[in-house]
């Protein structure tokens, strides 16, 4: 084996890091098409200048995506994808990246380290422990394939009706909403990437009271929630088989909904979408 060398990701291109990510990913649940990774780096604020990997000559081994925006108000580095091809696993790479990366992190001003872990991922979640980071959140995650939904028939009151919308005012949507959403689907990075998404408004006469912001492509729901007056109308049920109407994929994707949002879990499971898996938001003051 070659000598390692651990470097930024600027100027590295898209190819390139396509194959590290298929090859450290092969055995995930979610596999990612080269377009469906380039979309989701855009969406979580990709930074090349600030992403960093292990090299073997010239092929990447190892690597953190980095995407960087704001949380909570602070300027904050947030992993959208670290990974180690097997062959290289076990070699300590993904904490040698980490600590190559704080110098510079700190050069840009990050305060704030994002992650998340799959929860069964014990050995990573371990190394991030290590490295000082703290569970900020636990996540549940759903996945369902189209046709498995099932789907309530119930009739909308007549003063009710849902439209396709544009992103309205976000204060008046996160009142909507029962908690806060995860980086990923977060208005920042929503915007990021607005023209593949399909944004559906739930309406009380000309009231905004429930919303759902879907993914197209990648079937994936960033934010579905109804006002707590108007549930039990059938509303989200409504905008989730709207949601279905405009998905281009086999399945439909809720990531990253707390734990303790029993609201949510009851709703997605009483349509057939049960918890997939499990995941720690982890956070760490750089």
């Amino acid at each position: 084996m070659q000598q390692i060398e651990i470097k930024s990701l600027k100027n590295v291109g898209l190819d390139t890091l396509y194959l590290a990510f298929k090859e450290a990913f092969k055995d995930y649940e979610m596999q990612l098409t080269k377009s469906e990774l380039n979309a989701m780096l855009h969406r979580r604020g990709f930074i090349t200048d600030l992403s960093f990997g292990a090299f073997e000559k010239d092929k990447l081994v190892s690597f953190t995506f980095n995407g960087i925006g704001f949380y909570n108000d602070l300027k904050t580095a947030y992993d959208t994808g670290t990974g180690t091809i097997e062959n290289y696993r076990g070699k300590g790479l993904a904490t040698r990246i980490f600590n190559y990366s704080l110098p510079y992190l700190k050069k840009a001003n990050i305060k704030i380290y994002l992650l998340e872990v799959l929860q069964h991922n014990t050995k990573a979640f371990s190394i991030y422990q290590n490295l000082g980071f703290k569970i900020k959140r636990a996540f549940n995650y759903f996945i369902q394939e189209n046709e498995k939904i099932k789907l309530s028939d119930k009739q909308l009151k007549q003063n009710y009706f849902i439209k396709t919308i544009d992103l309205p005012d976000y204060e008046i949507m996160s009142n909507i909403l029962d908690f806060v959403p995860s980086w990923q689907n977060s208005f920042e990075s929503i915007k990021r990437t607005l023209e593949g998404f399909i944004i559906l408004g739930a309406f009380n006469e000309q009231e905004l009271v429930g919303y759902c912001i879907l993914e197209s492509k990648s079937g994936d729901i960033t934010q579905i929630a109804v006002n707590k007056s108007d549930r039990r109308n059938g509303l989200g049920s409504l905008l989730l088989k709207e949601a279905l109407a405009h998905n281009q994929h086999h399945s439909l994707k809720i990531i990253n909904t707390p734990v303790d949002c029993h609201s949510i879990t009851k709703f997605l499971e009483a349509q057939n979408i049960g918890i997939s898996g499990k995941q720690y938001e982890m956070i760490m003051e750089i």
